[in-house]
């Protein structure tokens, strides 16, 4: 079933609307996507170009590599996706960009000869709540008067 999402930057100045067929997406773990963004992996979803509509501001774009670009924004940072310079009808979207992230699942890892096994499985970490770190609330509060969503 078709669903039309949304999503964009940190800053709200770039948003885009797209149509999601499923709730898959995937792992990237090379090289560039992790310099890219300076993660351990990218969580991508895998889109239409033609179903890709940018809202508002068009995203800032850049030559990662000698075959592809990816969209971001130059005010605040957020990388937005993936796209092939060539040959290609889809893009992909990164999955934190999303405004409902927890739509998708993943369903498959990407350029697994160069993945960082260390980090393939955290769930066995302790964990710590935002709203147990007395530093990072106080500065929230302070400046906000509430945490973040």
């Amino acid at each position: 079933m078709t669903r039309t999402m949304t999503g964009g930057c940190l800053c709200r100045r770039i948003r885009y609307s797209v149509k999601i067929e499923d709730d898959e997406a995937y792992l990237c773990h090379c090289n560039y996507c992790r310099h890219a963004t300076g993660g351990v992996s990218i969580a991508f979803k895998n889109v239409d170009q033609a179903d890709v509509e940018w809202t508002a501001a068009p995203p800032d774009w850049y030559q990662s590599s000698p075959i592809a670009r990816r969209p971001f924004c130059a005010t605040c940072g957020t990388p937005l996706g993936f796209q092939f310079l060539e040959g290609s009808e889809k893009m992909d979207l990164t999955v934190g960009s999303f405004d409902e992230p927890g739509h998708f699942r993943p369903t498959s890892n990407f350029s697994i000869e160069t993945k960082l096994d260390a980090w393939e499985d955290t769930s066995h970490l302790p964990g710590q709540r935002l709203d147990e770190h007395p530093g990072a609330v106080d500065r929230w509060m302070k400046t906000l008067g509430k945490l973040p969503d």
